[in-house]
């Protein structure tokens, strides 16, 4: 074994960076997120919009990727994939899943569980607008998920689109791509504290209201 391996079970941090309790918590879970988002920002977190994804198949098979939140308000949390990629043929079977912002300077977690839906057209269109132009080109070449031969094909993929839209001022949105929407039922929010008593406070959906929650760590 290694010695980095041997280490394994002595590697821990004491977390001593805050607290959470109730009275400090936002009235909602979406107005609780963007100030500790924005604080995540201010600490300068690379990719603090960065979020750990969940889902399943329909065998209930999970997988898990990190994909990057592209905005958040009541509704839920958005991002945008590839409508043909592994995690929207999960979402499209199961129309759920489950979503991570792991922000370990903060010593801080936020877990997010609920349905999904897609965002409209008009959202994905918005969206899609202020993407770099080879982000926007990278979208119509790859054939997310499936597998490629070698890098060459996905770049001879590239080339050829650069050569397709040449001439278009703007890039059109594909067909097969846009954003979903997660619209929670439950949001954890997740503070170290000393000798592993976590501060865990969860917003639940209760019918068309929202209780506060404390778990045990």
């Amino acid at each position: 074994m290694s010695e980095a391996n041997v280490a394994l079970p002595s590697m821990r941090v004491s977390y001593e960076a805050g607290a959470l309790d109730e009275s400090s918590l936002a009235a909602h879970w979406y107005e609780q997120l963007q100030l500790w988002f924005d604080e995540a920002v201010e600490a300068g977190i690379p990719e603090p919009n960065a979020m750990v994804l969940a889902t399943a198949d329909a065998e209930g098979v999970p997988s898990s990727r990190t994909v990057l939140c592209k905005g958040f308000d009541e509704r839920g949390l958005v991002f945008f994939t590839n409508y043909t990629s592994a995690k929207s043929h999960d979402l499209t079977a199961t129309r759920v899943a489950a979503a991570t912002f792991p922000w370990f300077p903060l010593q801080r977690q936020v877990n997010v569980r609920g349905t999904v839906e897609k965002v409209s057209a008009a959202e994905t269109a918005e969206y899609w607008g202020v993407r770099p132009r080879g982000s926007q080109l990278g979208a119509w070449a790859s054939p997310q998920s499936r597998v490629v031969s070698n890098r060459q094909s996905l770049e001879a993929s590239l080339l050829g689109m650069e050569r397709r839209f040449a001439d278009a001022e703007k890039v059109p949105v594909p067909p097969h791509w846009g954003g979903w929407r997660i619209r929670p039922e439950a949001v954890e929010f997740w503070q170290g504290r000393p000798d592993r008593l976590h501060d865990r406070l969860r917003f639940r959906r209760d019918r068309e209201n929202w209780v506060v929650e404390r778990l045990a760590p």
